[in-house]
């Protein structure tokens, strides 16, 4: 049986608490769009970064999720309805902001027909008419394997198609239990044979348990999928009511897997504790592009 380590994380762990003018007025933009961004939803740790030089992910559909992994801080329980309104008042925070590169995800809403497909699609048209220079990249759920929810996202041409894996296939009873592994690979798969020309990505945590050559086979199972971006961060759990960190991942590890994935033929790799899937969005998506040409 494995022990939980004690909550006291190394020095190399600690951020900066948020602030600055840009986190202000970042701040006081969601509010006055009534927004939610995954930023603060989810607790991330780079949001000091992040919202000071300007940058965000927002969270479409709502704020509340209809699963329920044990590793996110996202609010579980049963949704409202659509307000579809949303995408317009994003694509207006990105004019707002001046964004190059947007980025944008939801909770789940496995209530819907099309898992909320619909709104996704209308979000990057929307951000595209008010921002025809700005590159849209989205997170979304899986819809439950429907191919159709999908193309829809897929037909409204985002730049990046992004869907994590989260975790090896060993523990996702654990950490995703309405999710299905093979199943979040299919979705990545389809993404790229719907449209060759956009970068597909994907990520997991570390710090949950698994093995280094259960990592290894992940990522192998990524290239096999034709995913072209990896992100690697470390697990940082949101409360005490979720999963335990079972071990701080050393940055010579983190190190050592973006070597791995370079050899294996990510077109571009983010590794490190604080990685997460939109940390350095715009970068990830401009070395993808560099290495393909």
């Amino acid at each position: 049986m494995t022990t939980m380590i004690p909550e006291r994380r190394p020095a190399w762990l600690k951020v900066a608490a948020p602030k600055g003018e840009n986190y202000k007025q970042l701040k006081q933009l969601m509010r006055g769009q009534s927004l939610h961004t995954v930023c603060e939803e989810a607790r991330c740790p780079n949001i000091a970064e992040c919202w000071g030089h300007k940058t965000a992910t927002f969270m479409i559909l709502g704020r509340i999720c209809t699963r329920s992994c044990r590793f996110c801080a996202v609010e579980t329980g049963r949704p409202l309805g659509l307000d579809w309104e949303e995408p317009k008042r994003v694509a207006e925070a990105v004019q707002q902001m001046g964004l190059r590169h947007a980025v944008v995800t939801s909770v789940n809403r496995d209530e819907l027909k099309d898992g909320g497909a619909a709104v996704f699609a209308s979000t990057i048209r929307w951000i595209r008419r008010l921002n025809p220079d700005c590159k849209v990249e989205v997170l979304t759920p899986d819809f439950k394997g429907d191919q159709d929810a999908l193309r829809v996202v897929i037909d409204a041409k985002p730049d990046v198609f992004n869907h994590n894996v989260e975790t090896i296939p060993r523990l996702y009873k654990q950490v995703r239990p309405q999710a299905i592994y093979q199943r979040s690979l299919d979705v990545l798969k389809w993404a790229k044979e719907m449209n060759p020309a956009a970068r597909t990505k994907s990520g997991f945590m570390l710090g949950l348990g698994e093995t280094w050559d259960e990592v290894i086979t992940v990522m192998q199972d990524m290239r096999a999928h034709d995913v072209d971006i990896l992100t690697i961060g470390q697990y940082l759990r949101p409360s005490f009511q979720h999963l335990p960190i079972q071990r701080y991942v050393p940055l010579e590890e983190f190190a050592a897997l973006k070597t791995e994935g370079k050899k294996m033929g990510f077109r571009h790799v983010e590794s490190g504790p604080f990685v997460r899937s939109s940390y350095h969005a715009h970068e990830q998506a401009d070395e993808a592009i560099k290495t393909q040409e």
